[in-house]
């Protein structure tokens, strides 16, 4: 199960240079993490110590010691299994391509939100840092995916314009942009209620339901194929991209949690309403996605199942940020999931590389 840690937030400035500390801060104008703010921080950005949100360090450690790359997973049984038109049903097929249509698309919109966005108006270095970690991790994601497409000689045209071309989609893209463009916009600056809560609504969006809603769906799909040893080197790869995505997804609700702590006028009822409203729009959109992806059941999963898999997972994330469920009493209908997540088991090592791969310290899951 996926948790949480407490995070804080402060608006955001105009300008990475250093920027005046506080009056009461010593004549040499050194750091003190006590004046560090996740937005409208007034101290310096480009100074990452001394650290006060630890949390956010932590997490960029994590995230070095699970990196991966794609081209170290073997692709031969997927390849050999695509040309074989009787492994695989057209059913099953439609899932891999639908999945690599949203996904080529998504990685780069929430690559596109770090970047040219939320990085600007994030304060605490701690907190940068892991966001440039993240970038590269999202970097990583599409690499993977044309990986895959390249792999099983897709057409390129068609799965890398499947956000143009195919509703279901297109939808979910469409819903995100909006948030995107707020942060991205030159004049955008934070420091007002409305521009603060400008930029935490576009947090929420971006961890609680892209991140954590918009991609499971495919995660699904993907692993069960895995779990029936059909794509296993796509299905690897997704394992990876799963461990990568719930780590992002809990420090976007760190920092959401941290900016409700340092500015809790932000977080009124209103806005709490909205939130809610944003979730049920999209639980509606992505179940329209399962819908398309599955128009008949195939792998043991059917469309219904996903209603209730979304609205667990929507129930769970609203929670996660102080907000109450949806959809009281809804359940998880795939438990293997947890099995997924948890990366932490041994692989046979002449079948596949080892899954808790890591570049140095213990692998983390947050």
């Amino acid at each position: 199960m996926l948790t949480f840690e407490d995070d804080t937030i402060s608006p955001a400035i105009p300008a990475i240079a250093a920027v005046p500390v506080p009056p009461d801060a010593t004549a040499t104008t050194r750091v003190q993490a006590v004046h560090k703010r996740i937005i409208n921080g007034q101290t310096d950005v480009n100074q990452l110590v001394p650290f006060k949100y630890h949390w956010a360090w932590d997490k960029y450690l994590a995230g070095c010691a699970n990196h991966w790359m794609p081209q170290e997973i073997s692709m031969a049984r997927d390849i050999a299994q695509w040309k074989d038109r009787t492994a695989m049903s057209d059913d099953e097929r439609l899932i891999v391509k639908r999945n690599l249509g949203f996904f080529t698309t998504a990685d780069s919109l929430a690559a596109n939100n770090i970047v040219l966005g939320t990085y600007r108006h994030i304060t605490a270095p701690e907190c940068r840092q892991y966001l440039l970690r993240q970038a590269f991790e999202e970097a990583i994601h599409t690499h993977a995916y044309q990986y895959i497409v390249e792999s099983l000689g897709l057409d390129e045209a068609e799965i890398f314009n499947a956000y143009h071309e195919i509703p279901s989609i297109r939808a979910k893209d469409d819903f995100l942009i909006p948030f995107i463009a707020t942060l991205t916009r030159a004049e955008f600056r934070t420091g007002t209620p409305a521009a603060d809560q400008a930029l935490l609504r576009a947090l929420i969006v971006f961890a609680c339901i892209m991140e954590g809603l918009f991609f499971y769906v495919g995660f699904v799909q993907i692993l069960a194929l895995g779990r029936q040893n059909k794509m296993p080197g796509a299905a690897e790869q997704y394992q990876y991209i799963l461990r990568d995505e719930s780590l992002h997804c809990n420090f976007g609700m760190d920092l959401i949690n941290t900016i409700k702590l340092e500015n809790p006028a932000l977080w009124t009822e209103a806005f709490r309403a909205e939130v809610a409203e944003l979730m049920a729009q999209a639980v509606a959109l992505e179940y329209r996605y399962a819908e398309d992806t599955l128009p008949r059941g195939v792998l043991g999963l059917n469309a219904p199942m996903f209603k209730e898999y979304l609205r667990h997972i929507a129930n769970r994330r609203l929670q996660q940020i102080g907000v109450a469920p949806l959809y009281p009493g809804a359940v998880n209908p795939f438990p293997w999931m947890s099995e997924m997540v948890d990366l932490k088991k041994e692989k046979n090592f002449f079948e596949t590389r080892v899954t808790e791969y890591q570049t140095g310290g213990a692998l983390r899951w947050e």
